[in-house]
């Protein structure tokens, strides 16, 4: 129900259901804190075909798998997943007002955890990368599944320093690695060639394109002509979903995450963020223990407004 200004704020509303959105309902709701969770149906980690290195699961696990488990487990203690798209978050007075496509709300504290999107090549089919991501031919966090690729026929999508940044960390995970340019001619300054070159990494001028699976790799024209690789990493950077902090007056970085504290609070007294979108390591582990923090700071912060009463 939308809130109308007469009713009582919410205690806390958590935008975004990925690792760190769902891992702060869970903390949330067993604090007995009234929240609501927005979902936009967006998390990276709904990507992940089997995740091989969150601890707990040896044997791995999808994303969508490990989103609904943890989902289920913040259920347990009374939170509601709601299918909405937040386009608006500012701060009243001592309130928030987060307004959706299907009405406005209030709450004493709210959380980010809206996380990042992946830019994917030009050109690149979705039936085809949503095929190559599934089957492992296409990859987007050499942090996370780098083991896999171990000996493998790898390409780096990218250039200058991002791409050389990630040929470089693949570097040690298999000899047979390829840097191809998206776009058209390499953008590398001298120190980029000189590190790659004396890692054994191939350069190849783009465009890319013509994307195919062609029997287990993922094959793309390039401008030393067609080639196929087991495994292909794009470089490209992400988009980064911190408008709605932007626009509740937070802090932001250079490059567009959230800038926060030690427990996860950002400039605007009140507003958490936890996860992706905040400037670190992308990882679900690494998210999940942020939200944590944060979600425990939301509950000393509001005891100390009113204390907590069953």
């Amino acid at each position: 129900m939308s809130d109308t200004g007469e009713a009582k704020p919410d205690d806390c509303i958590i935008i975004g259901a990925g690792p760190a959105g769902l891992t702060a309902a869970i903390y949330l709701a067993r604090y007995h804190l009234s929240i609501r969770l927005f979902d936009s149906g967006e998390s990276r980690a709904a990507w992940i075909p089997t995740s091989h290195n969150h601890a707990g699961f040896p044997e791995g696990i999808n994303g969508k798998d490990l989103l609904n488990r943890m989902y289920k487990q913040a259920h347990l203690y009374g939170a509601v997943r709601e299918d909405k798209r937040v386009t608006h978050l500012a701060r009243t007075g001592d309130r928030f007002t987060v307004g959706t496509e299907s009405g406005t709300y209030t709450a004493r504290s709210v959380l980010l955890a809206t996380g990042v999107i992946n830019r994917r090549p030009a050109d690149l089919p979705e039936e085809v990368h949503d095929a190559a991501l599934a089957a492992g031919m296409l990859r987007y966090c050499p942090v996370c599944d780098g083991y896999e690729v171990t000996d493998k026929k790898v390409a780096v999508v990218g250039t200058g320093a991002k791409g050389t940044a990630e040929a470089m960390f693949l570097r040690g995970y298999t000899a047979d690695l390829t840097l191809v340019s998206p776009d058209g001619a390499h953008e590398l300054d001298a120190e980029s060639i000189a590190k790659l070159d004396a890692a054994g990494i191939a350069r190849v001028d783009g465009p890319c394109g013509g994307w195919k699976i062609e029997g287990k790799q993922l094959a793309f024209d390039t401008g030393a002509g067609r080639m196929a690789f087991d495994s292909v990493y794009p470089a490209l950077g992400s988009h980064i979903r911190s408008s709605l902090a932007k626009d509740a007056g937070a802090r932001l970085s250079e490059d567009g995450c959230i800038l926060t504290d030690d427990h996860y609070e950002t400039s605007v007294p009140g507003l958490f963020a936890a996860g992706d979108v905040v400037k670190g390591l992308d990882q679900i582990s690494n998210a999940m223990g942020q939200a944590g923090v944060a979600s425990t700071t939301i509950r000393n912060h509001l005891a100390a407004e009113t204390p907590l009463r069953r």
